[in-house]
């Protein structure tokens, strides 16, 4: 289960993807090669490598195929492969798919013994455990997946950092993740967005276990008649359309004063989000809002956890740049054994054609005296001393190779061959050789694929302070209270095209005020049971004029009959401020009362009494 759902620190693959790259580079779906059918290569990767389910297969090859979700994908599909809003791909037999171009450096020198391999399932076929890997796939590319106590987490790094660090790790093998973050910043989400806390950075880079921030990259656009916050980078994995569909709620239930309305504007050109707002609404109280109340700001939770000798293993940056590069250095030296051996073959091979050459009269005559080619095989190494492969090479030599330039070519080849396998030597030889050579290949790479950042990084994580009166448009609008205690607010263009004489009013009920005010003030009101309330304006519900309104025991503790016996109107907030009251009554009641009350910052319920 841990070998299923968590990858290799050495080339950063779970066994299903590994199986797919292998199954596309086997049959020759490469990147240069035309596209082919996705529901082939499905086919091929559950009846050679991984006996499991076509849709959990085909899943993974369109993951890897989705640029929003890898920073390099290994895939290059043709067809409906999903999108942003979580829309599913087409299915297989419509889509077509091959390996893409840095896929190719992922497998480059697999046919030189550079890896182990191991029988497949029906012990038919080999399959590899591991692939070369010529780039730390693990940190460039990222996985997530979930096993048996364990769940893993790694987000996407940008290749040039990851590169770089990867070649200073060569020269410097104890250096500390503060060095190693000259190069690789943080994270680098193919989403995009601002990423904040440097510090909390470190920690994930340095312990294999954080907390990054990440937020939106959304701009207020000012214009003559309205504003508008537009957003054009969201945080990775966030799903686009539950984002629109949640600000919109958002804007639908009056949670915040002064959007008119949500737009996902997004196309082939790239993603955007428009929310238009009110001339005169706080538009950036608004995008703090959202920031803490949507998915335009969220928490990514690093947990690398890889397997490292067959062990699940936490991760630091060091420590999945040391798995990847003693990967590589165990693939080089293994490459370079191979090519000396195929050179030592080859140049034994053209020592023996030269040598024959030089006595080419003697080999022919004893050929053609010869019975057939085990027989003349077998003489000439008889006669000569040529070993069996020489001997193979003299008997199938062509006649035009007898020609002098043939002569001069073959002891050209052998004077390089003798000076390739000096060099290949000298990298087993020599560490510092390797070295170089491992930081030759990166640099390749690293000029080959050029990828500038993506997300932007920001230091210090902002503080997002939300004052609830800053998201409320200062607007005019008629307020509404009745003897009976029924509240409501009114705008003033359908105040002004009603018939301000018939308000809404129960059998019975009066207006105990109404007046032209804005949503910033407040009203304070009494009651008959001589008990006080202050509310703001904006917390009214906004009706017609000829709706009812609410009534004010939905906000406040009311008691039966108890009416609305004035109301005064406050404006701006109330802040140091006291209100003393005092009421008379008959000789045969209590003394006069003198009750004092607050009214500072924000709405709350106030009781005043007396007899």
């Amino acid at each position: 289960m841990q070998e299923r759902a968590l990858p290799d620190a050495r080339d950063g693959l779970k066994p299903v993807q590994r199986r797919i790259l292998w199954a596309m580079e086997e049959d020759g779906n490469t990147y240069n090669k035309p596209y082919r059918k996705s529901a082939k290569t499905v086919g091929n990767v559950i009846g050679n490598y991984h006996p499991h389910g076509d849709t959990s297969v085909y899943d993974a090859i369109v993951r890897m195929s989705q640029d929003w979700k890898s920073a390099l994908p290994l895939i290059d599909m043709q067809g409906n492969n999903g999108s942003i809003d979580d829309d599913p791909a087409a299915a297989m037999r419509y889509t077509e798919a091959r390996l893409s171009k840095i896929a190719g450096y992922l497998m480059q020198d697999i046919d030189r013994e550079t890896v182990d391999w191991s029988p497949n399932f029906s012990d038919e076929k080999m399959e590899p455990t591991v692939l070369p890997a010529r780039y730390p796939n693990l940190l460039i590319n990222g996985i997530t997946g979930i096993a048996a106590g364990y769940a893993t987490s790694i987000p996407p790094h940008n290749f040039d950092e990851v590169i770089q660090a990867s070649i200073y790790r060569i020269d410097h093998p104890d250096s500390t993740t503060k060095d190693l973050m000259q190069y690789v910043k943080g994270p680098d989400f193919p989403t995009g967005g601002i990423i904040m806390g440097k510090d909390g950075i470190f920690q994930a880079l340095d312990t294999g276990r954080g907390k990054v921030v990440i937020r939106s990259k959304a701009e207020i656009v000012e214009s003559k008649t309205i504003n508008q916050i537009v957003i054009t980078e969201i945080p990775y994995e966030v799903v686009k359309i539950n984002l629109v569909k949640r600000i919109d709620e958002i804007r639908l239930n009056a949670k915040v004063s002064g959007m008119l309305d949500v737009r996902d504007e997004s196309d082939r050109k790239g993603l955007r989000i428009v929310i238009d707002l009110k001339k005169e609404a706080n538009a950036q109280a608004i995008l703090n809002y959202l920031y803490k109340n949507t998915d335009l700001q969220i928490n990514y939770h690093y947990n690398v956890i890889a397997i490292v000798n067959r062990t699940p293993k936490q991760l630091s940056l060091g420590d999945m740049l040391d798995a990847f590069l003693e990967h590589r250095e165990d693939v080089v030296i293994k490459r370079t054994r191979f090519d000396l051996r195929k050179k030592n073959e080859r140049m034994h091979i053209v020592e023996g054609l030269i040598k024959a050459l030089s006595i080419l009269d003697e080999v022919i005559a004893t050929i053609r005296a010869s019975k057939g080619k085990a027989d003349s095989r077998a003489n000439i190494m008889n006669k000569f001393g040529f070993s069996e492969a020489q001997a193979e090479a003299i008997v199938t030599m062509q006649l035009y190779r007898l020609s002098s330039t043939d002569v001069k070519d073959l002891k050209s080849e052998f004077s390089r061959l003798k000076k390739e396998i000096r060099d290949l030597e000298k990298i087993l030889k020599d560490p510092n050789a390797r070295k170089e050579l491992m930081k030759a290949e990166l640099h390749e790479l690293e000029e080959e694929f050029v990828m500038p950042r993506r997300s932007q990084l920001v230091e210090e994580v902002e503080d997002i302070v939300i004052n609830e009166t800053d998201m409320i448009a200062d607007e005019q609008v008629v307020a509404m209270i009745s003897s009976q205690g029924y509240f409501k607010r009114v705008p003033l263009r359908s105040y002004a095209s009603s018939d301000q004489n018939n308000p809404a009013l129960k059998e019975g009920d009066h207006l105990e005020y109404v007046d032209q005010i804005s949503t910033l003030d407040s009203l304070l009101f009494f009651t008959s049971k001589g008990r006080m309330g202050l509310i703001p304006v904006y917390l009214l519900e906004e009706k017609k004029w000829k709706d009812l309104g609410v009534h004010y025991s939905s906000m406040y503790k009311t008691e039966v009959n108890e009416r609305i016996c004035a109301v005064y109107a406050i404006h701006g907030k109330p802040q140091n401020t006291d209100l003393i009251m005092i009421s008379k009554t008959d000789r045969s009641a209590a003394p006069i009362s003198i009750v004092r009350h607050s009214l500072q910052g924000k709405t709350r319920k106030h009781h005043g009494t007396w007899r």
